[in-house]
């Protein structure tokens, strides 16, 4: 019997035992049916250890973290859950990121995500994969024990080593904090000396430092911002949202009409895309209309039932990044699968996504803890009146 099935069984009997004890307290006051003596204060008792045991399997079932919702029946209008089928954390921004089978979700993303990135030395200015397409051959891991993310380069046997967690006192000891630019914003960074940067600017042909998020937070803009979110949110170097979630299913839809249309590009992994959850998805671009959605983790192991929120705020519009073959670093000369994209994924006409495709979506965690390959994920809210840059969340 699985912990579900015991909870269903448990909450069952409960409400038998709350029946019987309301059924003695309806006959006088101290005279149970068998003839045995019992105070009103015992009965009082008795009602509030019941109540009390109710409380915890509501909670425990139907909530997280402490915050109990009640048993209902799903909306029936929503679409069906889907399994979460694939996890992926880019430490470095626009370099190789990690397919990982557990991970930690907190309020800026998922935990280690994007905590660092290649700049200008010169410029101060952040790089990416849309100017230096060879990043996607710049490699990361986790050591065993996630304390050193270990950063190599195709095809060559080096690599270099640092702490995934470093210390402040670390940090003012060995790397100097300055300021980069990254989209147009100014933000707080840590930067590495030469010992680390030196194979990196070799390889990408130019002066580069390796920049660790300072201590100040990076408020995101857009539809994230302020104004259009309702309130203000901070996340690490991502482009422009905390989480993207892709769907398989979509991408499978993508790789049909590159076949259908004979284009000159290979079928696509997810890995183009850059995603963090991959789900399996049901019906392809589903996605394009959720406005809340929380994945479920059954812990067996804590005999716990957790709930884990995300407001959808936004599609992820295109650039050309998915273009560039991530095993070679090699964009594609006939702007695929960008072209095809355009060809029909040109479905939001807010802000700057006018003039892109859209694959994926953006999201802001509502709370924090561990996720895991083959946890569901379900719709909670769908809406018709997603508009890139342009709709506030509260009028979705």
């Amino acid at each position: 019997m699985d912990f579900l099935s015991s909870v269903e069984d448990s909450l069952s009997s409960v409400q038998d035992s709350m029946s019987a004890v309301m059924d003695f307290l309806s006959i006088p006051a101290s005279v149970r049916r068998d003839g045995a003596v019992i105070t009103m204060n015992e009965a009082a008792i008795l009602v509030t250890l019941l109540a009390a045991l109710v409380s915890f399997f509501v909670y425990v079932f139907g909530g997280y973290h402490g915050a109990a919702k009640p048993l209902h029946a799903r909306d029936p209008s929503l679409p069906p859950p889907s399994e979460v089928i694939g996890l992926r954390v880019y430490p470095i921004k626009s370099c190789r990121g990690i397919q990982v089978d557990r991970v930690r979700i907190t309020k800026q993303g998922l935990d280690l995500d994007r905590n660092w990135m290649f700049i200008d030395a010169e410029k101060k200015k952040f790089l990416t994969i849309r100017a230096k397409s060879n990043m996607t051959l710049i490699n990361t891991k986790f050591s065993d024990d996630y304390s050193e993310l270990i950063i190599s380069i195709t095809g060559s046997p080096d690599e270099v080593r640092i702490a995934t967690r470093p210390t402040q006192e670390w940090l003012k000891e060995n790397c100097t904090l300055d300021q980069a630019e990254i989209w147009e914003g100014p933000t707080d960074v840590w930067l590495y000396g030469d010992d680390v940067n030196a194979m990196f600017s070799k390889h990408l042909g130019k002066a580069v430092k390796l920049a660790y998020k300072g201590p100040n937070p990076r408020l995101a803009g857009g539809s994230a911002s302020e104004e259009l979110y309702g309130k203000k949110t901070s996340f690490m170097f991502a482009d422009l949202m905390h989480v993207q979630i892709a769907s398989e299913a979509s991408l499978q839809d993508i790789n049909r009409r590159l076949l259908e249309n004979k284009a000159d590009c290979e079928q696509l992994t997810i890995e183009r895309f850059r995603p963090n959850i991959i789900i399996k998805g049901n019906e392809p671009w589903e996605e394009d209309r959720w406005k809340k959605v929380q994945i479920v983790v059954l812990d067996h192991a804590k005999e716990q039932l957790r709930r884990y929120n995300f407001d959808v705020v936004c599609r992820c519009a295109r650039c050309h990044v998915p273009d560039v073959h991530p095993d070679t670093g090699v964009a594609s000369k006939k702007f695929e699968p960008y072209k095809t994209l355009m060809s029909f994924r040109n479905i939001d006409k807010g802000g700057p996504a006018a003039q892109k495709p859209c694959f994926g979506m953006l999201c802001i965690p509502q709370n924090e803890g561990d996720i895991w390959i083959g946890n569901k994920l379900e719709a909670l809210e769908m809406t018709d009146k997603h508009l890139y840059n342009t709709t506030k969340f509260s009028d979705l």
